[in-house]
């Protein structure tokens, strides 16, 4: 009873504000449409108050959808409720400044003017048409973007390409070429056509190696059940390698028992297998041809932003013997924490996480995205000294079910010798 008192209560505060929110932005609506007919009036009024009450609507029945069974329907409520505030948020913004320009001028005139009228102000300072035609521009940009973002740029896979040099790789391994995935998240996905579209275009770069750093679901192994023929077909002639990300531990559902959790995981590292994938669990493995020696070392999920740490790197270095060493690490902010300053001898580390906020810009040579006020490495290759890190965007999504500007990865790797 007590639960559904608060329930209650939250709607009631969230429908006056949100109500309070849409009629603000609605004045501006008025002053635009107000040399309409009364049909194109009517039709813009009807089609912006259904838009609060589809809000109120996915709101109420968000919490009745089975997240089991409705994950992307669930998903896809939340995100247009947010859309629709975010749009008459910054909408909002500018039918505020034109009020404070009106302030203004009633206080101009009250103090300068006398109270005294001209033909200009007689009746009253009206609403800028210019700023009200501006926030609804300023309000659809945003709803613009994210629509797009989901229809076209969830799925837009790209291939990115770098090379990098490492002065102690072994003539047998100089141009090898590395195949990176990481950030799948099967849970989020609702076009299996895509994502096998996606594996192809990574088979279709013929990798030597390929290697997954993490974040395979969004929180139940059997998420991943619908695709595991998808990435079982990845093709690296010598290994496949992948290790595990903050989401495939289960910590965000509330399990009904530790045992249920730990199950869970098991049937995850299982899933790896069934795919060709050789998990390591804080653990390394060699790739040796001619006698010459590339160790692959993988951890468990360690970050240093609050994450739950279950990597053990000293672990999965110890006894490790070989000219260049490989690291997974599914978090970035691991590579400053404690690779760098502890293990100096790992030339290379990839990650993924930050899926690079799945918003932002990239042009040329400039990258902006909110994730780097997170994380200094974010995106892209970072090298210091002889130490390299490439942190992949991710190849799919999660939460927000689209991508702006930060478009799904497919890395490739080749690794030359100094």
């Amino acid at each position: 009873m007590k639960f559904l008192m608060h329930r209650l209560s939250f709607f009631i505060v969230a429908l006056i504000i949100y109500s309070s929110l849409d009629y603000y932005v609605f004045q501006a609506v008025k002053v635009v449409v107000g040399s309409f007919s009364s049909t194109g009036k009517l039709a813009v009024y009807t089609l912006y108050w259904s838009l609060t009450v589809f809000s109120f609507f996915a709101l109420v029945v968000f919490g009745s959808v089975d997240p089991t069974k409705y994950h992307n329907l669930r998903t896809f409520l939340a995100t247009a409720v947010f859309m629709n505030l975010l749009g008459k948020l910054t909408a909002g913004l500018f039918v505020f400044a034109d009020d404070i320009i009106r302030l203004g001028k009633y206080a101009y005139q009250g103090l300068f003017q006398n109270g005294v009228s001209n033909p200009a102000t007689e009746n009253g300072i009206s609403r800028s048409e210019f700023l009200s035609k501006s926030a609804l521009i300023a309000g659809a940009v945003p709803v613009a973007a994210m629509s797009y973002g989901i229809l076209s740029g969830a799925y837009d896979y790209r291939v990115r390409r770098r090379t990098i040099t490492l002065e102690n790789l072994p003539r047998a391994f100089d141009g090898i070429r590395i195949g990176q995935l990481s950030d799948i998240h099967s849970g989020s996905f609702y076009n299996k056509t895509a994502v096998k579209g996606g594996v192809d275009l990574l088979n279709a770069e013929k990798p030597d190696l390929f290697l997954f750093t993490g974040d395979l679901v969004n929180n139940e192994s059997k998420e991943v059940s619908d695709y595991l023929d998808i990435f079982s077909k990845v093709k690296a002639s010598a290994g496949k390698f992948s290790v595990l990300g903050n989401h495939d531990y289960g910590d965000y559902k509330a399990w009904g028992s530790q045992e249920a959790k730990r199950k869970n995981l098991e049937q995850l590292v299982n899933a790896h297998k069934e795919m060709g994938w050789d998990i390591l669990l804080n653990e390394h493995r060699y790739l040796e041809v001619d006698g010459e020696r590339l160790a692959i070392l993988g951890v468990e999920n360690w970050g240093a932003r609050g994450f739950t740490k279950y990597g053990d790197l000293t672990k999965a270095a110890q006894h490790v013997e070989a000219d260049t060493k490989i690291l997974l690490s599914h978090d970035p902010s691991h590579w400053d924490a404690q690779i760098r300053p502890e293990f100096g001898d790992i030339d290379l580390t990839l990650s993924g996480h930050t899926h690079g906020f799945q918003f932002g810009v990239e042009i040329g040579n400039f990258r902006w995205s909110p994730s780097q006020y997170l994380y200094k490495q974010w995106a892209d290759l970072y090298s210091e000294g002889n130490q390299h890190l490439y942190v992949n965007r991710g190849f799919g999504f999660l939460g927000y079910p689209g991508r702006v500007g930060i478009l799904p990865e497919i890395t490739i790797l080749e690794l030359k010798r100094a």
